[in-house]
């Protein structure tokens, strides 16, 4: 009865540690869950995986965004800017995770490239419509009023201003066919972040919002995703951002892949590290519980707690004799 006991006891004791560290991250980072495994190699830089770069199987915390503002690559790399030379997983700017077109789909984890915001906007026409301009029936204005025509945006961080169309040559986001990613006279459909992925072969010189690389997405220049729908993927409100990225637990999230039968994302040399780190990992655990077993048996109060136990037991077996 007593090892019936002891087992709950341990299990009790196990999922008690499991969730005060789970509602110690939530807590960490406003976010539930706090943690998400990542399963493509969308954000990869080469073939093989990196401490400090998101790969796949990688566990990543994520952090509330309402905690912090994003930062984009562009305000990352604009020379005099606020946030000049500020870096995440490997790269200028901030990592989002959001949900494509807010609807209930996989969520995405990419770079956020740039935010475009309404710099002049007209009033929405009495049928809804916009005789100028872009119509966006969620944004908010000034005067609290809901829905505006734009007419001209910003880039936000950085020197373009009060443009009908946004384009940029950022050179320094590498990818193998053109050298540089570009963005070609996008018309933003509404407020909101362009994303990609890091991965200069799959994802360097496409934006995950199909129209912002200046193609009609058919034939060879079919870039961009799609959400559950079938829809094109469009700039992402923040009120689709799920979470920013934060720090990261690397190789650990492979198990998970391996399970979903999604595990041929993972690269060999992932596999390599998770078998080294567990086999550090536990090869710790016995080694500190050896030294601390020596270090208790060492010290003179262990000895006292020996005789004292002997002693009862010996004092327990006489009164049993009698």
């Amino acid at each position: 009865m007593s090892s019936s006991y002891g087992w709950i006891r341990e299990i009790l004791l196990a999922a008690g540690m499991i969730f005060v560290l789970y509602g110690s991250l939530v807590l960490m980072t406003g976010s539930s869950p706090p943690m998400v495994v990542v399963e493509s190699q969308s954000m990869m830089i080469d073939e093989e995986s990196h401490v400090g770069i998101i790969d796949p199987g990688d566990i990543i915390l994520v952090t509330e965004p309402e905690k912090r503002e994003v930062v984009t690559y562009a305000e990352a790399v604009e020379s005099e800017g606020q946030y000049h030379e500020y870096s995440t997983h490997g790269m200028p700017g901030d990592v989002i995770i959001y949900k494509k077109n807010g609807g209930n789909d996989t969520p995405v984890i990419h770079r956020a490239i740039l935010f475009a915001s309404a710099n002049e906007t007209t009033s929405v026409d009495n049928d809804g419509t916009c005789i100028e301009g872009e119509l966006d029936e969620l944004f908010l204005a000034s005067d609290g009023s809901i829905g505006a025509c734009i007419l001209t945006w910003d880039v936000k961080g950085t020197s373009i201003l009060n443009v009908t169309s946004i384009s940029m040559n950022l050179t320094g986001y590498s990818c193998q066919p053109h050298g540089y990613l570009m963005i070609q006279d996008w018309i933003p459909e509404h407020e909101g972040f362009l994303t990609s992925g890091d991965n200069p072969r799959t994802n360097g010189c496409t934006i995950d919002q199909l129209t912002a690389t200046g193609y009609s997405g058919s034939g060879p220049h079919y870039f961009g995703l799609r959400d559950e729908f079938g829809n094109p993927v469009t700039a992402v409100r923040p009120q689709w951002v799920s979470g920013l990225a934060g720090p990261e637990v690397p190789w650990f999230g492979i198990v998970k892949l391996a399970a979903s039968n999604n595990s041929s994302q993972v690269t060999s040399d992932a596999w390599t590290s998770l078998i080294i780190a567990v086999v550090v990992l536990l090869s710790s655990v016995m080694i500190i519980e050896k030294a601390m077993t020596k270090i208790i048996a060492s010290s003179p109060e262990f000895d006292t707690s020996i005789n004292q136990s002997i002693n009862y037991r010996n004092e327990e077996s006489e009164e049993e004799q009698e």
